[in-house]
């Protein structure tokens, strides 16, 4: 079990989750990296006294600075203070729940010191997986998986050989509109999307669940943590959310992993792998769950899941541009210049638009997550 940890997106829901586990567990924060949040960090830095901490941008940065002075935090801001929080010493792990693209940098930072890492961020594998798992492998780290479905992949190709999957099944919770027809989408409110049945998930993250493209996003970072053809995942709907994800091996037989809806659970074992721990987080009582469905997905309804598919299989910088296209998109819903069905149209625009590079550079993920950000904020403004 890992003794010192840093958190990269600490105010956020999955943030908040971890430092919930590291009481639990009695672990030492070292570094912690909000955004605009600087009442729930000075909280934060109080309570664990963490060596660095980072912010937004200068302004808040030296607001925080009079905040917490004489605790001993160091303050720093941007992309450099979440470098700094990736990369502080004595670190052996760093979570990384940031929302978006703004995780891929100190992913690549953490790994480049050396230090394992427990990705709740997607985007860092769906924008640049092949690198960054090139690196990983490189340096000798790992990536722990914290989403709750990768996580339970992980736990049930535990000492199974990978050679003999023959795919891995996603489930996912169909999120609040499961079962609405296309037609009945178009109407849909930002304060109905925000409405998950299951999980307690920040903004953006729930709006990616209401379309479908957070299990979209998961195809393709589950493609590149677990060495997987596209044609080895599959996505099924599991409204429950009890079986977190299977595992088909070659004979047939079929590995689930079942818990809580409860983040804190592969937030711990992250922590803990190879071993566990205990803790007092809600126990599944069988014998009230009643029925556990699982259907097909509505790809028609919900084409964000096609999208990601299609992504995946072309390759390349086609996911950054998926992922870009879809970040514009989620905000403009949020602030409501966008429809919920122009989601999928944005994307579907960006990526129609886009010629692949089949052997991006770090660089040119970046340039052409930025072309694609400029393409649907253009096209919003049509």
């Amino acid at each position: 079990m890992v003794k010192k940890i840093s958190i990269l997106g600490s105010t956020g829901s999955v943030g908040i989750q971890s430092l919930d586990v590291a009481r639990n567990l009695a672990l030492e924060v070292l570094g912690i990296s909000g955004w605009s949040n600087i009442d729930l960090l000075e909280s934060q830095i109080r309570e664990f006294r963490p060596r660095v901490a980072s912010v937004e941008g200068p302004e808040l940065a030296k607001e925080l600075e009079v905040r917490v002075r004489g605790i001993g935090t160091e303050i720093f801001y941007g992309t450099e203070g979440m470098r700094a929080v990736a990369s502080v010493d004595e670190a052996q792990m760093v979570i990384n729940s940031v929302v978006g693209i703004a995780g891929l940098i100190p992913t690549m930072e953490a790994i480049k010191n050396r230090k394992d890492v427990a990705l709740a961020n997607k985007e860092t594998l769906v924008t640049a997986g092949g690198l960054v798992m090139s690196a990983a492998k490189d340096n000798n780290v790992r990536i722990l998986p914290v989403d709750s479905e990768h996580c339970a992949i992980f736990q049930c190709l535990m000492g199974n050989s990978d050679k003999n999957i023959r795919k891995v099944i996603l489930t996912a919770s169909g999120g609040p509109f499961k079962g609405r027809s296309l037609e009945e989408l178009k109407a849909v409110t930002v304060q109905q999307a925000l409405r998950h049945p299951n999980w307690t998930m920040g903004k953006k993250i729930t709006i990616d669940s209401a379309t479908l493209m957070n299990k979209g996003l998961e195809v393709i970072e589950a493609r590149w943590l677990f060495d997987l053809r596209p044609d080895q995942i599959e996505v099924i709907v599991h409204p429950q959310s009890i079986v977190h994800s299977m595992v088909e091996y070659i004979d047939g037989a079929v590995m689930a992993q079942l818990g809580s809806p409860d983040m804190r659970l592969p937030i711990q074992f992250a922590l803990t792998y190879p071993g566990r721990a205990g803790n007092e987080f809600p126990r599944l009582d069988f014998s009230s769950l009643g029925a556990l469905t699982f259907e097909k997905p509505d790809y028609e309804a919900f084409p964000c899941l096609e999208y990601a598919f299609r992504a995946l299989d072309l390759g390349g910088t086609m996911p950054a541009v998926l992922n870009a296209a879809n970040e514009v998109a989620v905000k403009a819903f949020l602030d409501e210049r966008a429809r919920f069905a122009d989601i999928p149209e944005i994307i579907g625009m960006a990526m129609d638009k886009h010629t692949v590079n089949n052997n991006p550079c770090l660089g040119d993920i970046i340039e052409v997550d930025t072309w694609a950000r400029e393409e649907a904020a253009a096209y919003l403004q049509r």
